[in-house]
């Protein structure tokens, strides 16, 4: 961006000539209009009538730019040219407000001209390098901040805008010429030793850029940047023994310096020296000064190495570490959540991700993720708890109202599971998987409610998606054979889902039960027979003693029923079936 104040400060020196045929002495009249003939213009013969309006439109068109109104302030440039072609001034300003108003070609024509007219003027050269700078014609920008560096007095510092030219050419040999002037100048710089560190890299002369950094650290040796720079070329140039050296030199003019126990560790671990690298790593992590944003960098790369027992332990070593040194930090214990999540230690990974909500409730993803843990930590109450609260901040997400129905139906709330549910469905839209969970989740639910009708659609409607689905056929199947209705379209059901799963106890049971609802108890018997070999399940236990006593085996059956009441989790009937010795249906 051109600099405001200097270039108005050029545009009324300017003005200045423009007006200078009215105000000067007489005896400066002639000597003027020699030297704009010395500079290729035609000799000025203003009327004093032009004169006046072209100071005019130019003191206009200056109050417009001022106002950052370019257009109308490119109007009054353009009728001040008409009059006064050969200003330098008024090519000048055209040439500006050209190139504010993004006009950079129609800006070349008159800024070329400026710099003829006044080759003595350093705000004119500046804007041509600039032009072509922006048309990356590099050469001639070159050209124009070397003539002024060469030719104008007190322009040194636009050798920094020259070197940066000689670089984007990669003209090496050039930029460092320039810096070596610039250092004449100005001495020492920091910024200047870099960037000659830099060339020397890319012309593969380590000794000098070396020394470089050596003069740096020479002229401050308590400066650490310096010694860590240097640490890093030492390591990027595969001289490891000698950047270790380096960065503990550093750490030792400063010890709080987390990047250079981060730099430290990374090369001590190139060594094979793990057990250093981690102490190094740990005194970085502790550190608060280290960022949150490299620290959680790092435990992104542990994750990707996990699971590894010896990674872990690590791992959640620094995650801690980052929780501690950053206790208002969301990211923090999110990461750690997901450090704990991949080393499959849920009840940590879960108390952490609560942690990162309790401080940035506005996260989508770590609710799933706490949600999903309550599931997997069979923890049904805190389900309850946690998708109630996700849902005052995603109320419009459908799966939070998925977990906090399915959280009641598990909880044999059967009301609040099919509102719940009912709800999240209408979310779900167009989305064949999700309503093809809500619909299993509500099979179950309204069937507990005794809404049949209901049930039997959920169902249907997840059956029309997947034919095969191993939850419907089985729970719609066993449903439909307690009810005693449409038994052979629960014998179908059932056979096809042992067809499927032919050694799952839960599907031989159903099976079994629908073939006992039709009185086939030879059948039934065959296949809990199976299931029970397999399975200590209470309620199978008991089905075989059903099928048991109705083939006359009452010894048997009494067995079975005595089993399933000691296993728990029985009918409610099997203390009278026990204690009578008889089966009640």
């Amino acid at each position: 961006m051109l600099k405001r104040g200097l270039t108005i400060v050029a545009a009324l020196c300017g003005l200045v000539v423009a007006g200078e045929k009215s105000y000067a002495q007489s005896e400066r009249k002639k000597e003027k209009e020699t030297a704009v003939q010395t500079a290729g213009a035609p000799s000025l013969s203003l009327s004093p009538q032009e004169q006046q309006l072209s100071e005019s439109y130019f003191l206009e068109g200056m109050k417009f730019f001022v106002l950052e109104e370019y257009n109308k302030a490119l109007d009054r440039f353009q009728r001040t040219y008409a009059i006064s072609p050969n200003n330098a001034a008024v090519n000048y300003k055209l040439a500006e407000t050209s190139l504010l108003l993004g006009n950079v070609r129609g800006a070349l024509p008159f800024a070329k001209a400026a710099l003829e007219l006044q080759p003595k003027n350093a705000y004119y050269h500046l804007l041509l390098a600039q032009i072509y700078t922006n048309q990356q014609e590099y050469d001639n920008a070159i050209k124009v901040y070397a003539r002024l560096t060469q030719e104008l007095p007190n322009t040194e510092q636009y050798l920094f805008n020259l070197t940066d030219l000689y670089l984007a050419k990669n003209r090496l040999e050039d930029a460092l010429r320039t810096l070596d002037k610039i250092e004449q100048k100005y001495g020492l710089i920091e910024e200047i030793s870099f960037k000659k560190q830099q060339i020397y890299l890319k012309q593969n002369n380590l000794v000098k850029a070396l020394q470089e950094g050596d003069n740096l650290i020479s002229s401050k040796p308590e400066e650490v940047r310096y010694l860590l720079a240097q640490a890093e070329i030492l390591a990027a140039n595969k001289k490891t023994v000698d950047a270790i050296k380096m960065a503990e030199k550093a750490l030792r003019v400063a010890p709080d310096n987390a990047y250079g126990r981060l730099m430290l560790a990374d090369l001590l671990q190139q060594q094979g020296k793990t057990a250093e690298a981690d102490a190094q790593l740990e005194l970085a992590f502790g550190n608060p000064s280290l960022d949150i944003d490299s620290k959680v960098k790092i435990l992104v790369d542990y994750i990707r190495r996990l699971p590894n027992d010896k990674v872990a332990a690590q791992a959640m070593k620094l995650a801690e570490l980052t929780t501690k040194a950053h206790p208002r930090e969301a990211k923090a214990f999110a990461v750690a959540g997901d450090i704990y999540v991949n080393a499959n230690q849920k009840l940590p990974a879960r108390d952490h991700y609560l942690k990162a909500v309790a401080l940035d409730p506005g996260h989508y993803k770590i609710w799933q993720q706490i949600v999903l843990l309550d599931g997997e930590l069979n923890q049904n109450d805190s389900l309850i708890v946690h998708s109630e609260r996700a849902l005052e901040f995603f109320p419009n997400q459908p799966m939070f109202w998925f977990y906090n129905g399915t959280a009641h139906l598990i909880g044999k709330n059967y009301p609040k599971a099919t509102k719940s549910l009912e709800y999240g469905r209408r979310l779900a839209g167009s989305n064949k998987d999700l309503q093809l969970q809500f619909n299993l989740q509500l099979g179950d639910a309204y069937h507990s409610l005794e809404q049949f009708a209901l049930s039997d659609q959920a169902y249907e409607a997840v059956l029309a998606v997947d034919p095969s689905n191993p939850h419907a056929l089985n729970n719609y199947s066993y449903f439909l054979s307690v009810r005693g209705q449409n038994l052979a379209k629960a014998k179908a059901m059932a056979g096809a889902l042992v067809a499927q799963f032919p050694d799952n106890p839960t599907y031989l049971d159903t099976y079994a039960w629908v073939l006992y609802k039709l009185k086939d108890y030879q059948g039934a018997k065959k296949l809990l027979e199976k299931a029970v070999a397999g399975s200590s399940d209470a309620t199978i236990i008991e089905h075989y003693g059903d099928v048991l006593y109705q083939l006359g085996q009452r010894d048997l059956a009494l067995k079975q029923w005595v089993r399933a009441n000691q296993v728990g989790g029985a009918s409610e009937g099997i203390s009278k079936k026990i204690k009578d010795k008889k089966l009640y249906e």
